[in-house]
């Protein structure tokens, strides 16, 4: 490239980067005006490798890096936060303990997480190696430990940031869905107080002068809680509404997470953002104080990163990072292990049923488990496999989760409870499921959909008959509200399921499958 193309490139970019920043933004200081951005990642979930792919949206961590580093460039009073979830979700992150992830916080300056429910996912030991390396703090106000009724220790319920003489309070917050998400052993002892009433709580503490830090100038929710928003009418919906956190007087701001939603909004005078995911995204509140340091205004925004991903250049500092641990894991990551002839698609929160990925991976469950019936949660698996090869990387993209094969016999009746929480539920998607037509009415009311459960061969399953199921771990101690209490026979593998699906496919190289879609909308035809 010639020297005047990367002079324009170069132009290209910077107008960019002053188009998603406002005019009050790009000076730090202006009408006697300080404005201080806050910059948040959410549900990283680990994508630290870029998709290179001409539609591909992860940016990768050297582009996220250099597009913070601009952004501090155009407003040195630029605070970055992460709203949690920030490191189960890749092959790199999974092998190294998130190590990676914690180095790039460090490059760009996060200051603060909000604790997502993944973050549970390796145990809680790791909270402090993240925090050490990563040069930021945990925070979440709302968690308790059982044992002594007390928030728990290992976090910090918020932080304070100074910035020009202007004070930020940022209160730490995790979803109580959590509760229902979280792996047993690694979070059993904890539960998740109410939103409303944890915030409002320490709004008070700050009002009333309570904090050693003194008088703050805003307060802001950094929260591991969820929302989305209607792309026609804007109104935003979900967790943050619904359990009353745009209720909190004296808040100022939402930064929002766990949805993996690009929101920016006001809700009864409270800013809302939200970041997307995987990195593919930035939100930014803009906070602009008068000489006095009173709070006047706060604008919410989300950069789409992945729509000028070409005029994005990689950080050095973030290359350098990253070749360090993919040098190390290469021949672990890009082992092929098998391939497929179809694209094996995955959706989340789809309306029609199970995935193309979700039946291929309960049809592998089944065989490797020897059972009839196979189901584990739409959220257990995070992307899609592309027809070609299969890497162990891919593998541990689409299954990061380190959940292990459950075998057992249901009662039909216990069947069909499980299958109809997972019917057309807006909270956490559709079940996948194998071995099985399932019939019902979508005009029905919740937990009552099902007509009608066949087998393969065409037997209807009767209510008071026992059939062999396998799931994962999570959906059998309750996750995501399933309810397996009345199986018998329990048999534990003890091994990882995306380790099993490796195997089994290094053994045949390649499934042969044919998608044909489990649930059916109507009443069954006449059977055995």
């Amino acid at each position: 490239m010639n020297k005047g193309k990367v002079i324009f490139s170069l132009f290209l970019c910077l107008i960019m980067i002053l188009m998603f920043f406002s005019p009050s933004s790009i000076f730090a200081e202006t009408n006697d005006r300080k404005v201080i951005d806050i910059i948040t990642i959410n549900d990283f979930h680990g994508k630290l490798k870029e998709d290179t792919r001409e539609k591909g949206k992860n940016m990768g961590m050297s582009k996220i890096i250099n597009a913070v580093k601009q952004y501090k460039d155009v407003n040195p009073n630029t605070i970055v936060v992460s709203g949690g979830d920030s490191y189960q979700g890749s092959a790199m992150s999974e092998l190294t303990l998130g190590a990676p992830v914690s180095e790039m916080y460090k490059e760009i300056g996060v200051v603060a997480s909000a604790v997502g429910n993944h973050e549970f996912d390796w145990g809680i030991d790791l909270f402090k190696k993240w925090s050490e390396v990563g040069e930021f703090d945990f925070l979440a106000t709302n968690i308790v430990d059982k044992k002594t009724n007390k928030p728990i220790r290992w976090v910090k319920p918020y932080k304070v940031i100074e910035v020009e003489g202007v004070k930020i309070a940022l209160i730490g917050l995790t979803t109580p869905e959590t509760d229902c998400m979280k792996t047993a052993k690694n979070a059993q002892n904890l539960m998740f107080e109410p939103l409303k009433e944890s915030a409002q709580k320490w709004v008070k503490y700050f009002k009333n002068l309570e904090a050693p830090e003194g008088k703050v100038d805003a307060i802001i929710a950094l929260a591991h809680v969820g929302c989305f928003q209607d792309r026609d009418s804007g109104e935003i919906t979900g967790e943050v509404v619904e359990l009353g956190l745009t209720e909190v007087e004296g808040l100022d701001a939402i930064i929002s997470a766990h949805t993996h939603q690009s929101v920016a909004g006001v809700v009864n005078n409270i800013a809302v953002v939200q970041g997307y995911k995987d990195g593919r995204a930035l939100g930014k509140l803009s906070l602009s104080f008068d000489k006095d340091n009173n709070l006047v205004k706060v604008d919410s925004s989300v950069d789409l990163l992945y729509n000028r991903k070409s005029e994005l250049v990689n950080d050095k500092q973030g290359d350098a990072i990253y070749l360090k641990y993919s040098k190390a894991l290469k021949s672990i990551i890009d082992e092929v292990i098998g391939r497929t002839d179809e694209n094996l698609t995955h959706v989340r929160f789809s309306e029609c049923g199970t995935s193309v990925l979700g039946k291929w991976t309960t049809d592998l469950m089944r065989k490797i488990g020897g059972t009839q019936i196979a189901v584990i949660n739409e959220g257990a698996l995070r992307t899609s496999i592309p027809a070609g090869d299969i890497t162990v990387g891919k593998l541990y993209d689409v299954i990061p989760f380190n959940n292990i094969l459950i075998k057992m016999k249901l009662k039909g009746s216990q069947l069909k409870k499980v299958i109809e929480n997972g019917i057309m539920n807006k909270d956490i998607g559709w079940i996948e499921i194998s071995g099985v037509k399932v019939y019902y009415n979508p005009e029905a009311e919740f937990g009552n959909r099902v007509t009608a459960i066949i087998l393969e061969d065409g037997v209807k399953v009767e209510m008071e008959k026992y059939y062999s199921v396998a799931t994962n771990d999570f959906m059998f101690i309750g996750g995501d509200n399933y309810d397996f209490k009345g199986a018998k026979n329990i048999v534990e593998s003890n091994r990882i399921i995306r380790d099993m699906i490796a195997d089994y496919l290094r053994d045949v190289k390649e499934v042969k499958f044919e998608f044909e879609q489990p649930f059916v909308k109507g009443k069954a035809p006449k059977v055995k």
